[in-house]
């Protein structure tokens, strides 16, 4: 999987896992899930090139929910925007996650070292933490 870290120097980076539309497309839902949750519980932001159906996501989020653990993993935060406007979705359709299409980006992290600052159509700004 295509990562970028900064630990050429020993420090503790911050690894991300950018997960292409063509390895996604290869794998059944609940082989995403878990690809996807077994990089966010190794402290990872996972960056989908092409994102989740509306139901991979809702999957995702009851799996997530059922393994956090209130003495170790807390959760996701994931944030999605659509990648262009070639969609003929509404605007209130691509906030829902009901576009079709498939053509959004989505940002995946750990709940307690990823806070979203911003986000609007065309930018997500976030905090990540190291710890």
């Amino acid at each position: 999987m295509p990562t970028a870290t900064n630990d050429s120097d020993g420090s503790d980076g911050i690894q991300i896992d950018l997960i292409s539309g063509e390895r996604m497309n290869e794998l059944a839902t609940m082989e995403k899930i878990r690809m996807i949750l077994d990089g966010v519980h190794d402290g990872n932001i996972v960056i989908l090139e092409e994102g989740l159906t509306p139901d991979e996501e809702s999957k995702l989020i009851e799996t997530t929910m059922a393994e956090i653990n209130p003495d170790g993993f807390n959760g996701i935060e994931i944030e999605t925007y659509p990648k262009g406007e070639s969609s003929n979705s509404s605007l209130l359709g691509r906030i829902m996650g009901n576009d079709e299409s498939g053509a959004k980006l989505t940002v995946i992290g750990p709940a307690n070292r990823i806070e979203t600052l911003h986000k609007d159509e065309t930018l997500i700004s976030t905090l990540v933490s190291r710890s």
